[in-house]
């Protein structure tokens, strides 16, 4: 049975509609150009694997796996990444709202407590990964987590609602190597909807 190849996906706001919060350029760079190759090296190792299978032929598993998995969450986290933004016109920043409000007030104490850990993770997150906020398939609760790389830390049993990409490719071209003012202006964009959307379905 053949496989359809991994995609880039398509945002669902224009280049220019995060600023000033995430400048044009950067978005069509990091979307366009860093995502895409993450799609790239996923379908290449994927044709690779393919191509073994068929041919019976041998292949470095531990290697290849390795950077499957690398291409992969790359993939996935930038997916749910974009469409975990939106435009201050179009619903962006502020607090969240209703069932997943009150599921945040319950773990953390308050919505200020989660924000101030999140960012905490955002900062703290060692060399290039992500901050992401997950909830349990288990038993529902919600953890903040940092995922280094794409693949690093990932805890299992938890569906990823909300993400924040902290590899210098995301800010520095709007914000050098200020990692602290990209986690501040992620909050006026980001789209709480599309966080209860997951959860509510999570």
């Amino acid at each position: 049975m053949t496989q359809k190849n991994y995609q880039l996906p398509e945002l669902s706001y224009g280049y220019g509609e995060l600023s000033p919060f995430i400048s044009e350029e950067q978005l069509k760079l990091h979307h366009d150009k860093h995502h895409l190759a993450y799609v790239n090296g996923a379908n290449s190792l994927l044709e690779k694997l393919a191509k073994a299978r068929q041919e019976n032929s041998d292949l470095d598993l531990k290697a290849a796996l390795k950077e499957l998995s690398f291409h992969l969450g790359g993939h996935v986290l930038h997916s749910l990444f974009w469409r975990n933004l939106a435009p201050v016109a179009k619903g962006g920043g502020g607090e969240p709202a209703g069932i997943l409000a009150e599921k945040i007030n319950n773990e953390f104490g308050d919505f200020q407590r989660f924000k101030k850990e999140f960012t905490q993770a955002a900062l703290t997150v060692e060399g290039s990964g992500w901050a992401a906020l997950g909830q349990s398939l288990d038993d529902g609760r919600l953890l903040v987590m940092q995922i280094e790389k794409h693949n690093i830390n990932l805890l299992p049993q938890f569906k990823i609602l909300l993400v924040l990409d902290l590899w210098e490719h995301a800010y520095y071209l709007d914000y050098k190597n200020e990692r602290a003012k990209f986690i501040e202006v992620f909050w006026k964009i980001v789209s709480w909807s599309e966080a209860e959307k997951k959860f509510t379905y999570a």
